[in-house]
């Protein structure tokens, strides 16, 4: 190959996990309220309207059936991530000085926004993401299935714990979600590589 390859901002398998990724999240997050209707933690419900499979075992199937999605969805995600480098490039390297550089950068509407690279926030933000992604999925195992994996539910602190772990997890996905979200509305132009793969730039072989 040449020392210049040309590559797209965002590759195929990044845009068909993201956007799979949001129909799947919809429907584990909207199930899950469901479920937690049924026995909450706190002093509020969710409203019926926003939660999917119109009662109890409704929504333990539709959040069970949805989580195999997720499931597969993720681990495609993860092992190309891994393999292809992607994770190391785009996410590495970071320090808890640039991530408060940046940080008071974009407080101050002055971080510049580059469709190739991620800033210090971004990176360290894409791995809590995947961090609390897996202690979803640990504290959801073991609500599950808390007989069979009664050394996971110990590790977490008991089957309530895990039920709050849980509940704190997705709540922490949902904020990443809305901080996305609100990203993309305050820089549009960002959202169209996200379904195109954006131009094609010159990138040297690593």
């Amino acid at each position: 190959m040449s020392a210049a390859a040309k590559k797209r901002v965002h590759p195929w398998p990044v845009r068909l996990c993201h956007w799979l990724n949001v129909l799947v999240m919809a429907g584990m997050v909207m199930s899950g309220w469901g479920i937690y209707n049924a026995s909450p933690l706190f002093s509020f419900t969710f409203p019926q309207s926003l939660t999917l499979g119109g009662w109890l075992g409704g929504n333990l199937a539709w959040h069970l059936a949805v989580m195999w999605l997720l499931f597969v969805n993720a681990l495609i995600y993860i092992v190309w991530g891994v393999l292809s480098g992607h994770f190391r490039r785009r996410f590495f390297p970071f320090s808890a000085g640039t991530v408060i550089r940046d940080t008071a950068l974009a407080l101050r509407f002055r971080l510049p926004h580059q469709h190739s690279d991620y800033n210090a926030v971004q990176k360290l933000l894409y791995i809590v993401v995947l961090l609390l992604g897996a202690l979803l999925v640990l504290s959801g195992l073991a609500i599950w299935k808390p007989v069979q994996l009664d050394v996971l539910v110990a590790l977490l602190g008991g089957f309530d714990i895990a039920r709050y772990v849980h509940f704190f997890a997705m709540s922490g996905l949902m904020l990443f979600v809305v901080l996305h979200v609100a990203m993309v509305l305050l820089v549009p132009k960002t959202l169209p590589a996200m379904v195109t793969g954006g131009r094609i730039r010159e990138s040297a072989d690593e």
